[in-house]
């Protein structure tokens, strides 16, 4: 029977929901469940409006959860906007906890080097969709760049549609919470 670590299974999950990925879509994966999503938010103001044009624009995406946890303790998510509109949930309520994150989560380079470490030997063992070869020369630039936060690939965007927003579970409603066990 294959061990996994927790974080593992999340992006052996991941691979399984998006087989079109490359190697920069899962190290955005890594790096929002280390660094969280403070990369994305200049102020109050633009990250509303870019909620609100991203909403009026959803169109068709994949079936997701509204609640993706994307850290090992579930302590950092991805909220998916399309099923947060078809359950009428408060974008307000998503908008304020995305700020939160953005403003008070400090991520850390090395939780994010832990996560590269578990998902090269996951590639390396051709568990995932993403060969060995492409991952560590992807994950080459980005290191050498000091880890930034990157855009989903155009591929990943092209076929999936992601709409979403990264943000600390203990920012969120409980009652999302509650309701995505």
């Amino acid at each position: 029977m294959e061990i996994y670590t927790p974080f593992q299974k999340i992006v052996l999950e991941h691979a399984s929901r998006y087989p079109w990925w490359v190697a920069p879509d899962l190290y955005k994966l890594m790096h929002q469940a280390a660094m969280g999503s403070g990369h994305a938010v200049t102020d109050g103001e633009a990250a509303r409006t870019w909620l609100e044009q991203e909403l009026a624009n959803l169109g068709e995406g994949a079936d997701e959860p509204l609640l993706d946890p994307i850290a090992p303790r579930g302590e950092m998510l991805r909220v998916h906007l399309r099923p947060l509109v078809q359950k009428g949930l408060s974008v307000d309520a998503l908008l304020d906890a995305f700020l939160k994150t953005a403003n008070q989560f400090r991520g850390d380079e090395r939780v994010l080097k832990g996560y590269v470490i578990q998902a090269v030997e996951l590639a390396d063992r051709s568990l995932i969709h993403i060969r060995l070869r492409d991952l560590t020369r992807y994950l080459s630039l980005v290191s050498s760049a000091g880890f930034p936060a990157v855009h989903h690939s155009e591929e990943f965007n092209r076929v999936y549609h992601p709409a979403y927003r990264v943000v600390a579970r203990e920012y969120l409603p409980q009652e999302w919470v509650d309701s995505n066990k």
